[in-house]
């Protein structure tokens, strides 16, 4: 097993005090974010709601305040019939170490490709997205969410993104708050809770319904994907395979996907939620690009996969959409890949075959040749032509 070995210096930036990490006899840098709330600013005194889209072809553009950025993916893949309209996923949520969780982005979800005979090629996308260290109070109609800053606290919105046939802007069909059955209000999971989140279809044909159980506390909520304007939202297919991919993105996947979405600020930075770039420092520091970072709080843990008729995944894949490596290097260049802000994180394997994504922790068995294992140039096919998306990668 290999680990990082690391020793930490205190040196003060601009008033923000940074650890210098040595990890390997090589100085990185991370941020201590600080953890009071009255250091932290709130998406909620924002002029508008933050808004995470989802990551499309070129061509399609995003609508109010809406940005998107890179989605790196796990896919588990099944031949059954089926396994794309019923599994549950089994998540231990991450918890603040030296770092935060939300200082490498706003968000991490679990989603899915759907029917949507108003989107273009009748298809939109899930996203159940997970705000760390948030308490969520709006899940805007738009796709937005408004958020104030609750420590160790997760909550969540459902938008579906659909691209309209005509002018193809991105937008959303479809937003819902994740609320508590027993109390109608948000449902509060908590960093280091185990958590499972099952989508799955039911003889209504009512939309993909979501249900997710914090299975340390045992409170749950419902989601049923029905649009008032565009009607049930269905999965659009019904086998978990590479090759049943969002007709209008840039991957070639299986239907169903965890990503945590990389390339924006913080939730309570200041500006909340700005896109970034790798290699950038200052306004704001792009932590997503940072690997020390990441390591300094404790991973999520994606335990297992299990679909509907009890199976498990036959393997597992990843994917980005921005070509892993390749994207750091577009900004940083590659002699300066492994320096503050110009990493790209990925996806091991650990002891009790779990999956993480950030680093190497240091219970890590297998990294897939860290950010290797996501390719690099647009070698798959989609509707709009040959070598237009990128490739899935094979991990297990």
């Amino acid at each position: 097993m290999r680990t990082f070995h690391q020793r930490a210096l205190a040196i003060s930036v601009g008033g923000i005090l940074v650890i210098a990490l040595a990890v390997g006899g090589i100085v990185r840098a991370s941020t201590q974010v600080a953890h009071a709330g009255a250091q932290r600013a709130s998406s909620n005194n924002q002029g508008q709601s933050l808004c995470i889209g989802h990551h499309p072809q070129e061509f399609v553009w995003y609508t109010s305040s809406c940005t998107g950025h890179d989605e790196p993916e796990l896919d588990p893949v099944s031949n059954h019939p089926g396994s794309a309209q019923n599994l549950t996923w089994t998540v231990a949520l991450p918890s603040d170490g030296t770092t935060a969780v939300d200082s490498v982005g706003p968000t991490f979800w679990i989603g899915g490709v759907v029917n949507d005979p108003n989107s273009l090629g009748g298809q939109a996308f899930l996203e159940l997205q997970f705000y760390p260290n948030a308490m969520v109070s709006n899940c805007a109609s738009g796709g937005g969410y408004n958020v104030s800053y609750a420590p160790g606290v997760y909550t969540a919105c459902s938008p579906v993104w659909e691209v309209s046939q005509h002018g193809n802007s991105e937008s959303a069909a479809f937003n819902a708050m994740l609320t508590d059955s027993a109390t109608g209000g948000p449902l509060v999971l908590h960093a280091g809770d185990t958590m499972t989140d099952h989508q799955y279809i039911t003889p209504a044909q009512d939309g993909m319904h979501i249900t997710v159980t914090d299975v340390t506390t045992g409170h749950s909520g419902t989601i049923v994907l029905n649009s008032k304007v565009d009607g049930p939202l269905m999965p659009a297919y019904s086998v978990q395979k590479i090759g049943n991919a969002l007709n209008w993105g840039l991957v070639d996947d299986a239907p169903n996907a965890f990503v945590w979405e990389i390339g924006h600020a913080s939730n309570f930075a200041q500006p909340a939620g700005q896109f970034c770039l790798p290699g950038s420092a200052t306004k704001p520091p792009c932590y997503s690009y940072n690997v020390p970072t990441w390591v300094g709080f404790h991973p999520l843990q994606i335990a297992s996969v299990t679909f509907g008729d009890g199976s498990s995944p036959q393997s597992w894949y990843a994917v980005s959409d921005y070509g892993g490596e390749a994207e750091v290097n577009l900004y940083c260049s590659a002699a300066n890949y492994g320096t503050p802000f110009c990493w790209y994180p990925w996806f091991s394997v650990n002891q009790g075959g779990y999956y993480t994504y950030g680093g190497d922790y240091p219970d890590m068995v297998k990294d897939f040749g860290q950010a290797l294992q996501f390719t690099q140039t647009t070698t798959c096919p989609s509707p709009y032509g040959p070598n237009t998306t990128y490739c899935a990668t094979q991990l297990k």
